[in-house]
């Protein structure tokens, strides 16, 4: 299915795969010449990889996703679906990998930033067949984790998801922050070059946030203190990981970041500097090569294939 004009800066066309049900979510794709790459951020959005797509696609087969319930992919009610949180990160990985069964048919490398790690992560837990490799930008450390609380503390974190969920007040909450103005000045504390933080990334990311539903995802997720930790995840991977890091990153630290370096799995922990927390949109000339070096070191050969 055609997204007219939705990624013609990219000239990628705009594809929808049914799942969950009658849902449907998004993806943008280019032909590739070798490997397959899938490309998750940290809004779980495709656009978020507008700066890297173009060069990855010249010589491999990428996807860019939206995940269910974020950017352009249907965006179901999460309380039609129980007492049980339906946006985890078990949700996200499962179609992660039904997408690589579904749609790609082989085995892809996983390209995350930020909350996208977690989801590669837990993908290639589930299916480690599947993943030939992870990347990981400046990965969310879930500071907000209940088990990351002190006991004291968890009686009001849960009063307080309760009242963003259930009351009047987390709409209002929504309506605050889903403004231009809103969205450029959260980009600005994320981003160290701030030049980065231009109107078409503001509206990229707002928009989608104004669709029917957004608002009940937005509650959900915030809300969502549970599920794994990358810690937890890390030591179970089979798969090669690699970690970059923005040095000037405000809301995941490096020095607490440094510590993933050391699990058996991460082959390498690598600094960028002066990159804040989204350094493939950021820094896309330091994220590039990496990714290009990464997937050459631990993928098999391929025939050129037309798409």
């Amino acid at each position: 299915m055609e997204l007219a004009g939705l990624f013609d800066s990219l000239s990628v066309c705009g594809e929808q795969w049914p799942c969950i049900g009658s849902s449907s979510w998004f993806w943008s794709k280019q032909v590739y010449i070798t490997h397959i790459l899938l490309l998750i951020s940290r809004l779980l959005i495709s656009d978020h990889w507008r700066k890297n797509v173009p060069v990855l696609a010249k010589s491999h087969r990428v996807y860019s996703i939206d995940l269910i319930g974020y950017g352009y992919s249907d965006k179901p009610n999460p309380r039609n679906f129980g007492a049980d949180y339906f946006y985890t990160f078990e949700t996200w990985a499962a179609q992660l990998n039904d997408f690589c069964t579904d749609v790609v048919k082989d085995e892809a490398f996983f390209i995350c930033n930020s909350i996208g790690g977690l989801v590669g992560l837990q993908a290639a837990v589930m299916e480690p067949q599947i993943c030939k490799g992870i990347m990981l930008l400046n990965i969310s450390l879930r500071m907000l984790h209940i088990k990351k609380q002190p006991w004291y503390g968890k009686p009001v974190i849960r009063s307080f998801q309760n009242l963003l969920r259930n009351t009047a007040m987390g709409r209002f909450f929504y309506r605050s922050v889903a403004t231009p103005e809103s969205v450029k000045s959260i980009l600005c504390q994320c981003y160290h070059d701030t030049s980065q933080v231009t109107e078409e990334l503001v509206q990229k990311i707002l928009l989608p946030g104004l669709e029917p539903g957004a608002v009940d995802v937005f509650l959900e997720f915030i809300c969502y203190s549970g599920g794994p930790l990358p810690e937890e995840l890390l030591p179970q991977v089979k798969c090669p990981v690699l970690i970059a890091w923005g040095d000037k990153d405000p809301w995941e630290p490096i020095e607490l970041g440094r510590a993933y370096g050391k699990f058996d799995s991460v082959e390498d922990f690598i600094v960028l500097p002066d990159v804040g927390h989204c350094p493939q949109d950021e820094a896309p000339n330091l994220v590039n090569p990496l990714v290009e070096s990464f997937v050459a070191r631990h993928a098999s050969p391929k025939a050129s294939v037309s798409v």
